[in-house]
């Protein structure tokens, strides 16, 4: 009781003076600064586009305010189909990032240090990745079918170079003189590779990782849109044709929603996982 009397006391005594008073002022200034800095223009954007079909500087058949198109998906969400389309699409573009994960990483990593085979493979990789996803999409319609198959391979394929490019690129960078002191140490090559090609890699790794999410997403919707008939995709363009301009851009804000989700969680688990290289910057 007497302690908790003698705390009392003291946010009396401090936290309501003066100089209490204006720290809170500041500090509050500064959160206030903070957030404007960061979300000031996107609420901008949003206000700009809720007023301006009201305004008459767009064609509200064309670009419906914010509020209705928000309106179209939280009924899509609750009481239309958009719940099982986004069950469709994360599945589809999740095995598909998930193969290219399994695939791109390990393969990436034995080829940064493999210098012979990577020098070997880097031209054929290149004619790969500069050939688009999209162009080969009928070719593996035809080889694959119009099924789950073609539509998960193609993002797949989109996926795939990103994450492979830059894990290689990840190895490829690691200081050769940390390299040299584990071994000078007495470290085996496994020891080597956990503990420091691995960790020195993995900065780059993670962006490969959100380039080829991102390109999932986009993919995914070039997939959806063509033999397809669920998946937030093909409600874009089921939209479009019947005219439901809302409820279409309601699935484009889901799609844009869907990967700021990815990218942030991407980013919350490269910072756990590479919490070392904030602390060396």
């Amino acid at each position: 009781m007497a302690l908790e009397t003698e705390q009392h006391v003291t946010l009396l005594r401090y936290g309501d003076t003066p100089f209490g008073r204006s720290k809170v002022v500041r500090e509050s200034g500064a959160l206030l600064r903070n957030f404007v800095s960061r979300f000031g223009l996107l609420i901008a954007f949003a206000v700009l586009w809720q007023i301006a079909p009201s305004l008459g500087w767009t064609n509200p058949s064309v670009l419906p305010p914010l509020g209705a198109i928000l309106i179209a998906l939280w009924n899509g969400v609750t009481t239309g189909t958009f719940a099982g389309d986004i069950a469709i699409s994360l599945q589809r573009a999740g095995i598909a990032f998930a193969a290219a994960v399994g695939v791109g990483i390990p393969l990436g990593l034995f080829m940064g240090q493999m210098r012979i085979v990577e020098r070997s493979l880097d031209p054929i990789l290149q004619l790969f990745r500069q050939t688009s996803a999209l162009a080969l999409y009928p070719v593996f319609i035809l080889l694959l079918g119009l099924g789950e198959t073609s539509k998960v391979f193609v993002i797949f394929w989109a996926t795939l170079f990103p994450i492979l490019l830059a894990t290689i690129g990840g190895v490829k960078q690691v200081d050769p003189k940390l390299v040299e002191m584990a071994r000078v140490y007495g470290a085996k090559p496994q020891t080597v590779f956990r503990r420091v090609v691995l960790p020195a890699a993995l900065p780059q790794i993670f962006v490969g990782l959100r380039l080829s999410a991102t390109t999932s997403l986009l993919l995914l919707i070039a997939a959806e849109m063509i033999g397809a008939n669920s998946g937030i995709g093909f409600q874009v363009m089921n939209a479009q044709y019947n005219f439901q301009i809302p409820l279409m851009w309601a699935a484009i804000l889901l799609l844009a929603v869907l990967g700021l989700s990815a990218n942030f969680i991407l980013e919350a688990l490269q910072a756990r996982l590479c919490r070392w290289s904030k602390v060396k910057e």
